[in-house]
């Protein structure tokens, strides 16, 4: 039998599942494991400058790819406490990384020794699983039943902890003999998909609520196919979007408080049935549930049964994967079509287009300095159907997911739930590193770039290009919003007079210093007209240099983006609306 380090044997596990990248920062008591990533080979690694960082490039490069599972590595203490965040929203939005830390030797647990915490107990809560391994002949098991857990069921991540003894004793492991653990999902029955049919089909106004889990299972095909086989139209959510393209005529648009188009929320209101599909009904998406319940049944299905009445109680539902529910969805559909007992949906699918051409917001704006809506409306002019948008949080993402375009899954990628300041870069980087030859463009407010734009070295130092979009209000425009039912405007502005910039006046930072402080390329734009050709030379520069590139916009200190506070029904319009076709020339329709 082979022998060799537990370090070395989980190295090798990492390749036999697949795994080909890891992201992270070595140190002390996780080096002997980065000594087997030397020696084993197989593995690229990239360099972070925070190790929350890493653990947020882990995320990213999970996103982009069916299969992929990103792996973050960091050494004990605060390397584990820095990654709680990427965990977090790795879990709240299952997403499966696989986090590995260092940690002091066994023998001196439990006795404040030098960057020694109990990260195993701290990140129980936003993990499927957190172990700190004790016995280096557990290290093989540990491993394999970590991929195992991170595929299962609902995906999410693991931490495993690595005492710095237990990497460094050897271990009889065969890795020729491995075998992955098979992987378990709940899958619909027969009866139970008729069952869900057959509610719809009582329907007169149906619809399908289409969820990031559809796009976890790699299964967005076989959703349109379900939704153009019985006519019913179909509402992305915020991480399900992309799961069906947006000029696509079955497309009712997005629906809830703030990442939602007005004709979405419209049509929601007209429905009689949802047929909601690996969504989780979260709160920004429904609102007040009175609101959004009212007069219309469901049925859900979800691969997590505790999630089925989580958040109100379904007509139905079904706890199943989203591929296996929707392969049947598909051979039940087509049965009853050949059959002719499927009923004709056209005029309802064709009243929620009419919305689509009808129910606009404005983005064309010549304000100086620039209104936002005009940076996403000659952003849908630079990027096309192929761009991968990443982003995160604030009124810039809110108004993004509201006025740009997304034609593929895995093309939106979004913090959902968690939603932290400074997801954004370090995501993009993982990204851009899963798709090294894809079209990766993060969209990011001034704040958010703030928190992490250190990680900008990395994409310089690795030769990771991508576009970063950083609209700069010197504000935190969302909390600032947030605030108005307060009555307040406090600690929420970034303004100041920088005295090395003195051509900024207010807006403080100097983002086109720092960025090319830390090899990047950056082009400030202070005026609409100049918004295109940024964009367009950003792409060549990004090309050219294989470094991140930053496009700034100056824009106005205070916008008021469309959203409500309470439901669907109440969205408060700040900004006027469009009511000619040159108020939104790249609206999906042309306004009528």
């Amino acid at each position: 039998m082979p022998r060799m380090t537990a370090a070395r044997a989980a190295v090798e596990i990492l390749k036999l599942e697949g795994v080909t990248d890891a992201f992270g920062v070595p140190g002390a008591a996780i080096n002997p494991f980065y000594a087997a990533l030397k020696a084993g080979g197989g593995i690229d690694h990239t360099l972070a400058r925070h190790v929350e960082g890493a653990s947020h490039m882990a995320e990213g490069y999970t996103r982009a790819n069916p299969g992929n599972i990103g792996v973050c590595i960091g050494t004990s203490g605060p390397a584990g406490t820095d990654m709680i965040t990427g965990l977090y929203s790795a879990i709240a939005d299952s997403i499966p990384i696989l986090c590995i830390t260092g940690q002091a030797p066994v023998a001196v647990l439990h006795k404040e020794d030098f960057q020694a915490v109990d990260i195993a107990s701290i990140a129980k809560p936003v993990t499927k699983a957190a172990t700190t391994v004790l016995e280096a002949a557990q290290v093989p098991g540990v491993f394999q039943q970590a991929f195992h857990l991170m595929r299962s069921g609902r995906p999410g991540p693991v931490l495993i902890d690595l005492p710095i003894d237990v990497q460094l004793t050897e271990i009889e492991f065969d890795p020729e003999t491995y075998q992955p653990l098979p992987v378990y999902k709940p899958t619909a029955s027969r009866a139970q998909v008729e069952k869900a049919i057959s509610l719809l089909l009582e329907s007169e106004r149906p619809l399908i609520v289409a969820g990031g889990g559809i796009i976890n299972a790699d299964a967005s095909e076989l959703l349109v196919e379900f939704a153009e086989l019985t006519g019913t139209p179909v509402i992305p959510t915020l991480m399900g979007w992309g799961i069906i393209a947006d000029d696509h005529p079955l497309n009712a648009g997005m629906v809830g408080l703030q990442t939602s188009h007005r004709y979405g929320n419209a049509t929601m209101l007209e429905s009689d049935f949802v047929l909601g599909i690996g969504n989780r009904w979260a709160n920004r998406h429904t609102g007040k549930l009175d609101v959004y319940t009212k007069g219309r049944k469901f049925v859900h299905v979800d691969i997590e049964p505790t999630q089925i009445g989580k958040i109100f109680a379904p007509d139905y539902g079904i706890a199943s994967d989203a591929k296996a529910a929707l392969e049947l969805f598909v051979e039940v559909a087509k049965e009853l079509k050949a059959a002719g007992k499927l009923p004709d949906r056209a005029e309802w699918a064709a009243s929620t287009q009419h919305r689509k051409a009808t129910l606009q917001r404005r983005t064309h704006f010549d304000n100086v300095p620039i209104k936002p809506q005009r940076v996403y409306e000659e952003m849908n002019r630079a990027f096309g159907p192929e761009t991968r948008y990443v982003t995160t949080i604030g009124l810039s993402q809110i108004a993004g997911a509201q006025m740009l375009h997304v034609y593929k899954p895995r093309h939106w990628i979004n913090c959902g739930q968690a939603g932290p300041l400074g997801w954004t870069i370090p995501a993009a980087l993982g990204v851009a590193k899963a798709d090294p030859e894809g079209s990766v463009v993060a969209l990011s407010g001034d704040y958010d770039f703030q928190f992490m734009l250190e990680e900008l070295a990395v994409g310089a130092q690795h030769k990771i290009p991508y576009v970063h979009v950083l609209v700069n209000n010197a504000y935190l425009g969302l909390i600032r919003q947030a605030q108005r039912n307060l009555d307040i405007n406090f600690q929420v502005n970034l303004e100041f007079e920088n005295i090395n910039s003195p051509e900024l006046g207010v807006y403080g930072v100097d983002h086109v210093k720092v960025v090319e402080g830390l090899g990047c390329k950056a082009i400030r734009v202070t005026e609409p007209h100049e918004l295109l050709p940024a964009f367009e030379l950003a792409k060549k520069l990004a090309a050219e240099y294989r470094v991140p590139v930053v496009v700034e916009a100056i824009l106005e200190r205070i916008t008021n983006i469309s959203m409500s506070g309470s439901d669907i029904a109440s969205v408060n319009e700040w900004e006027d609306i469009a009511t000619e076709p040159g108020h939104a020339p790249t609206s999906i329709l042309p306004l009528v």
